[in-house]
């Protein structure tokens, strides 16, 4: 399984570079550009409605003017216009849940699971215009590679939310919230300046690391599960 993403992505770039054609690069950056500019407003509303499907509640959720927060603001109230990010989910309350927090962080990847990956996958099997696979490519890479670009963010947070809930209840005395974020590189600096600084600090991180990345390969699994699915279900339609 850990090979199986580069495998897809250099099976379905094969295709493309198959009739390569300048018409072609240009049509994979656009489609990629659009993509992405789609994806992050609607990956952030995807964290929002994980929290509120769980049972949470949200009250702010930040997303940059680019992105389209202006516009977002007037269907959703809880969208905040300008971030430090491409956008946060910087307001919600899980009512001290660590499921309605972990359905908030993993919401969004569901878009991996049922949409990027048969997509990318599709390129390779799909007897289309090479036009059309470039295309298709292009759309498909920020959603079925969104959980790699997420392996220091969401991923991270993810596996903390479950081993700092362990160590926490080996260890009552301390608080998991100290080794949760949703930026790795943040936490890990203010970590490294706090006067209290442990060895249990590095362990729990490193720890909760390693999770995110093994859950990361899960969640392509399942896109790759989801996929085979699909495809039984088409063999069974067109023999039916």
């Amino acid at each position: 399984m850990s090979t199986v993403p580069l495998h897809d992505y250099l099976a379905a770039l094969n295709v493309c570079l198959g009739q390569f054609k300048i018409s072609h690069l240009v049509a994979v950056i656009l489609s990629f550009v659009v993509s992405w500019w789609c994806y992050v407003p609607l990956h952030e509303l995807f964290h929002a409605f994980g929290c509120i499907i769980g049972g949470g509640q949200v009250s702010r959720l930040e997303i940059a003017r680019i992105y389209g927060a202006d516009f977002l603001k007037g269907f959703f109230p809880f969208v905040q216009s300008g971030s430090a990010y491409a956008g946060r989910l910087s307001g919600f309350d899980t009512h001290g849940s660590d499921l309605i927090y972990l359905l908030t962080d993993f919401f969004p990847y569901t878009l991996t699971i049922l949409i990027g990956i048969p997509l990318l996958k599709s390129v390779s099997s799909r007897n289309t215009s090479p036009l059309i696979n470039n295309i298709i490519f292009g759309i498909s890479m920020p959603l079925a590679y969104a959980p790699f670009i997420s392996v220091t963010g969401d991923y991270y947070e993810m596996g903390s939310i479950l081993v700092s809930r362990l160590v926490a209840l080996l260890v009552p005395s301390v608080d998991p919230e100290r080794w949760r974020s949703d930026d790795l590189l943040k936490l890990i600096e203010q970590l490294l300046f706090s006067d209290s600084v442990r060895v249990l600090d590095i362990s729990v991180v490193v720890t909760s690391f390693l999770f995110g990345v093994i859950m990361i390969f899960a969640t392509y699994w399942v896109g790759t599960v989801w996929v085979g699915f699909i495809v039984s279900m088409k063999k069974g339609i067109r023999g039916y």
